[in-house]
């Protein structure tokens, strides 16, 4: 079985107060003389209390169109990349160099060469590694990229992978817009990045690795809903679709897939010690654990990390992880479960054991 052997998040020094970026950002998305009353009533319940920008949030009135928006994605994604990498590589018993594969998914900027292509040399990757960026699994893509790594290393069971997850979704809003999907993004989305090292069953840190080995993963469309979440791609750049269905197929599709994904592993949603569940906003959260039959406790570790960054996209999975691990590490034999939602619309589920 794949092991976890570390896992890192990392946000931007530029911290905000949810009332300050609500009262910026009113100046920012409405158009003059509108009522702010709305932006700031979905501000106050996004359930987030603080976020953290790529960029000072004065700089945002200044960035144009897409181009300088992306070249400012390039750059700060890269500076909290390489932090990230970092991170995890202190204290796991890696180093760059021995890092046979490296997954990097983003759906908030574009670049080519990719991001870990550009972070090669910085960090001292091999020039033989394998690289596989990823765009357009969005807030799944933390757990669709954990899968994908541990499908690699089932088939090369002495390699060791990385997961590297970049979002800086400040960067993608749309200056006036007053679109409600653009109003709920400016209240729940935040910008960071995160980092996993895996290992194979082979490899001589497996059996000494205090992470979470990867039993099962399941991914699953569902089908005549592509049209609830994702972007619509333009002049101005990444404008985003959220339908305001998704709690409610969360509930109903979601919570089903869940349930009989567990069930084929002998479980049931009581069962899992440790719900490293994707913050995609209260209600989301709320029609889950109402569907699942969870306690609130379920679901804290994921309602944390929404009040103190928001909404990370693909890399929140890592940062909920992280702290899961660090705030009391699951006693050995306990399951976890990692689940995201993303574009498609589809879900990502890893199951986990200690």
């Amino acid at each position: 079985m794949t092991r976890i052997v570390a896992v890192s998040g990392v946000l931007p020094p530029h911290r905000y107060r949810q009332q300050e970026l609500a009262e910026a950002l009113a100046r920012l998305v409405l158009p003059p003389g509108a009522d702010p009353a709305v932006l700031h009533r979905l501000h106050a319940g996004a359930g987030v209390t603080t976020r953290h920008l790529a960029l000072p949030l004065e700089a945002y009135a200044d960035l144009g169109g897409f181009g300088r928006a992306n070249d400012a994605f390039i750059a700060a994604a890269l500076d909290l990349g390489e932090q990230a990498v970092r991170a995890a590589l202190d204290g796991s018993g890696l180093t760059a160099d021995g890092i046979d594969l490296v997954v990097s998914t983003s759906v908030t900027g574009i670049a080519a060469p990719s991001l870990e292509a550009r972070l090669a040399g910085p960090l001292g990757l091999r020039q033989d590694v394998r690289r596989l960026p990823v765009f357009g699994l969005g807030c799944a893509g933390g757990a669709a990229g954990l899968a994908r790594l541990d499908d690699h290393l089932t088939g090369h069971p002495g390699h060791a992978a990385l997961l590297l997850s970049t979002e800086l979704c400040s960067l993608t809003l749309q200056r006036s817009d007053a679109s409600p999907a653009n109003l709920v993004a400016s209240a729940l989305f935040g910008d960071g990045a995160g980092a996993l090292l895996a290992v194979g069953a082979g490899h001589p840190l497996h059996d000494t690795a205090p992470g979470p080995t990867v039993v099962a993963s399941r991914s699953r469309l569902y089908p005549g809903t592509g049209h609830l979440l994702g972007w619509d791609i333009g002049d101005r750049g990444f404008r985003i679709v959220l339908g305001s269905d998704l709690p409610e197929l969360a509930r109903l599709h979601v919570a089903e897939e869940t349930a009989a994904f567990l069930a084929e592993h002998d479980l049931k949603p009581g069962d899992v010690d440790a719900w490293i569940c994707h913050p995609g906003g209260p209600k989301v959260l709320d029609a889950l654990s109402e569907a699942l039959g969870l306690p609130d406790a379920a679901f804290a570790a994921s309602r944390r990390s929404l009040a103190a960054a928001g909404n990370l996209s693909s890399a929140s999975v890592l940062h909920i992880l992280r702290d899961v691990q660090a705030a009391r590490r699951p006693a050995p034999g306990s399951t976890g479960l990692m689940l995201a939602l993303g574009p498609g619309f589809a879900s990502e589920l890893v199951l986990l054991r200690w």
